[in-house]
């Protein structure tokens, strides 16, 4: 990355700014201006978190804001209420609080003197889902956005469910919140009763486990946030990012397909992270996108971003498959229009013989052992090591495998692949997992993209009903979206399992599936010419966060099988190190140890535990605080316990435990 330090304006600094709500609530943001905004106004870019803007994004915050700010807008960070140095009290996730609070301050800042009057929104993850939402809601003065790994549809495309099956990450993300809301505000910025802020906080604070799992079909409650519902409500500009090993991929091209606004999209090979320093590279000037983004439609100017193809995408060459790729070979490919002309199906049969133009009786049974998806990979990989799917050929074994010819020339697969299947089972419940692989000549099983289904959702994922065994079934779902190259002399693999741990919770009941029918149509983009190509500007960004490194980062993930009982166990130890901020003293770290093991043959015996700690403070207010959780199953309901436990200078400070039981809805 460029590191530029000097910028076309300078800029001044707020780390506790505070914006008060309209129920007297303090909201405290960190803001950087241009020290000349009151004579010459500037746009404003809101990105609203819960991640603590003082210790927990401020490495990214460090290198992207003060460019932008310096670069001629007002860039606000705010804490979202309850988390950081804000007041009140978090509840859930993308909550009408959230929003309203959201909608409060764009309409604030637009009123500013500083302010020309223009505001947009921006963010990853957390932050790209709720600039949609905010964006639903048109707020006036919101006239473009920028949304990261982001979601369209609650139900469909997040870390609680996927094909109406239930996720691990969905019990994973409840315990991560749990542990990162369990931290106090900074005595530094808040004073004296930072204890008793803390305190407050940690007893009202939800295991939000329960609420989502009170939620096993597509409710209301997912409905809520889910733009898709209503994609004309959007009339910002939006530029909309995903990144192929990102679990978040879909997005970009639902909102360019459904969008009525402004819309443009761009997908590299990256995990989840902002471009300018995700991996695996190449990384891209993302700063420099941005801010065309928002010189257009912010500022008024000539930037030509409405004239940019509607997809930018990262076509990724065939590798060997392994946990970690520095960077991922490849090329950037555009697309003028979305859905492309240029890009068309190309439908492949399920058949006793493998893949197959013509269409065949299948008839083949799939019944996996319980341990099938160890090689999946992290839902949205973080850590930059170790958490990208592995080689697929011990998933292969476990699944039933349709395989095609070797190609006979490079193929691209561009889109989402469409899954259609007339199946039978012989429980009343029961799941699929598709895999499409690369097999390569050296004997490798690359993954290419996956889609998952709950079979007793194949008439509707808001009204599921039980299977009647062995009564044939229609399905038909789609694959995540991706863009890779098959190289000449490689083969297509269609793998079907009906598990998919640990990466999926079980169905109660081992069940057999046996596919009476099956096809699959494969995006197919024609081969194009280097006019068809795009480069983008190399990373560039801020001088980045001073620290002292206290702990060391590292990442482990391994799976052991007992010799004695046959359980399988996924171990997985992910410490992010602990570090001292050389600028404000503070000191924050943070590490967790989970553990996922099954029976291969028992799915009652999965079990997902985890314990979490969180590190900090700065001299006589240093805390610690231990979240462990852990989830199973019965036949009929899933079981949770969780417990949070605080210390404040070695001193046992708070401790709340959480049990609860749910009954299983056709999961």
């Amino acid at each position: 990355m460029r590191i530029d330090t000097t910028f076309p304006r300078q800029i001044t600094e707020d780390p506790d700014f505070g914006i008060t709500m309209s129920d007297g609530v303090r909201l405290s943001a960190r803001v950087w201006m241009p020290v000349d905004a009151e004579a010459d106004p500037v746009p404003v870019i809101l990105e609203h978190l819960p991640y603590r803007k003082r210790d927990g994004t401020i490495q990214r915050d460090q290198f992207s804001h003060p460019w932008m700010a310096g670069h001629g807008y007002c860039i606000i960070r705010t804490d979202q209420r309850g988390t950081g140095e804000s007041e009140g009290l978090s509840e859930d996730e993308y909550s009408a609080q959230e929003l309203a609070d959201a909608c409060e301050i764009i309409a604030w800042a637009a009123g500013q003197p500083w302010c020309n009057g223009n505001v947009g929104m921006q963010g990853i993850s957390w932050g790209g889902f709720n600039s949609l939402q905010v964006a639903a809601l048109r707020p006036p003065a919101l006239k473009a956005i920028i949304t990261i790994c982001s979601s369209a549809d609650r139900f469909a495309d997040d870390i609680h469910t996927h094909g109406g099956c239930q996720l691990v990450e969905n019990w994973g993300w409840a315990s991560q919140m749990l542990s990162y809301n369990s931290r106090p505000p900074d005595p530094s910025l808040v004073g004296d009763d930072w204890q008793g802020i803390w305190r407050k906080r940690l007893d009202h604070e939800p295991w939000l486990w329960s609420t989502w799992m009170r939620h096993q079909t597509r409710d209301d409650y997912w409905k809520h946030g889910s733009v898709c519902e209503d994609y004309s409500t959007i009339e910002a500009a939006v530029l909309t990012i995903g990144g192929w090993h990102d679990g978040y991929r879909n997005t970009p091209a639902a909102l360019v397909e459904n969008l009525s606004a402004p819309v443009k999209a761009i997908i590299g090979p990256w995990n989840h992270k902002y471009p300018h320093y995700a991996g695996p590279k190449p990384a891209i000037g993302f700063l420099q996108e941005a801010k065309r983004w928002w010189d257009r439609w912010l500022k008024g100017e000539n930037t030509s971003v409405e004239n940019d193809p509607d997809m930018r995408l990262y076509l990724m060459d065939s590798m060997k498959p392994k946990r970690w790729y520095d960077e991922r070979p490849g090329k950037w490919i555009a697309e003028s229009e979305w859905p492309s002309q240029n890009i068309s199906d190309h439908m492949m049969h399920l058949t006793p013989e493998g893949l197959s133009t013509t269409k065949g009786f299948c008839g083949l049974t799939v019944f996996s052992s319980q341990d099938c998806g160890a090689a999946s990979g992290e839902f949205f990989p973080f850590a930059f090591s170790d958490e990208l799917p592995d080689e697929q050929s011990g998933d292969d074994a476990k699944s039933i495998c349709f395989d095609g010819a070797p190609v006979e020339s490079e193929t691209d697969i561009v889109g989402a692949p469409r899954m259609s299947l007339r199946l039978s089972a012989d429980r009343p419940n029961a799941l699929v997992a598709v895999r499409l692989c690369d097999l390569r000549p050296d004997g490798t099983s690359a993954l290419i993209t996956y889609g998952l289904f709950n079979l007793t959702h194949h008439t509707s994922h808001e009204h599921p009903e039980a299977l009647v065994p062995g009564e044939i079934v229609n399905c038909e779902f789609l694959l995540d979206q991706i863009a890779y190259r098959l190289p000449a002399g490689h083969r297509l693999r269609v793998a079907i399992s009906t598990s998919y741990w640990p990466f999926v919770w079980p169905s109660p009941e081992q069940a057999a599936v046996t596919i009476h029918d099956g096809r699959i149509a494969i995006p197919l983009r024609q081969s194009s010419d280097t006019k068809d190509e795009w480069a983008f500007e190399e990373p560039a960004g801020a001088p980045h966060w001073r620290t002292e490194t206290l702990r060391e980062s590292s990442y482990s993930r391994t799976t052991r099988t007992d010799a004695t009982t046959g359980m399988v166990t996924t171990f997985i130890n992910s410490d992010g190190g602990e570090v001292r901020d050389l600028e404000h003293g503070l000191i924050s770290g943070s590490r967790v140890e989970e553990r996922f093991t099954i029976h291969p043959d028992d799915p009652l015996c999965a079990l997902a535990s985890a314990t979490w700690e969180q590190t900090g403070g700065r001299e006589g207010a240093m805390w610690r605080t231990k979240v462990e959780t852990a989830m199973w199953c019965e036949v009929d309901q899933f079981v949770s316990r969780a417990k949070l436990t605080a210390w404040c200078e070695d001193e046992l400070f708070f401790e709340k435990s959480f049990d609860d039981t749910v009954p299983r809805n056709c999961v």
